[in-house]
């Protein structure tokens, strides 16, 4: 089991993760009917998208010896109607450009656009992702 979910009434669940017990609160948004108080689940499809890229990157960046601490993501959802759902992620990821050589850009940002939750969110869920080296 990888975690555990529990609805706490008001429009609120909590998540376990079961082997750390690390855990979050998410809440429905206030364009539905929620407090906005908490990532929405849908919040957490979008920011899951950056985490993954980021880590993904990470993973082959030190394998090649090339640091990247302090990259950042901005994250932007964008919901659609008729059904309710996420119609777009828009990423923006700033990489500390000092540290990668230009000939290994294209290796990190091919990782990114391949990473595990890139390629398990439906195909019609648009992925606007920029990489801007400071």
């Amino acid at each position: 089991m990888t975690s555990q979910i529990e609805y706490q009434g008001d429009l609120r669940t909590k998540a376990v993760h079961i082997k750390s017990g690390e855990t979050f609160i998410t809440d429905a948004p206030t364009d539905n009917s929620g407090k906005g108080e908490a990532f929405s689940p849908t919040d957490l499809l979008a920011t899951s998208l950056a985490n993954c890229m980021l880590t993904i990157m990470a993973i082959v960046a030190n394998k090649k010896n090339i640091k990247i601490e302090g990259a950042k993501a901005q994250c932007i959802k964008v919901m659609a109607n008729d059904p309710r759902r996420v119609s777009e992620i828009q990423l923006k990821i700033f990489m500390p450009g000092e540290n990668i050589p230009a000939e290994e850009r294209n290796v990190l940002e091919n990782a990114a656009l391949n990473c595990p939750v890139a390629k398990s969110i439906h195909p019609d869920i648009n992925q606007v992702v920029e990489f801007i080296y400071q």
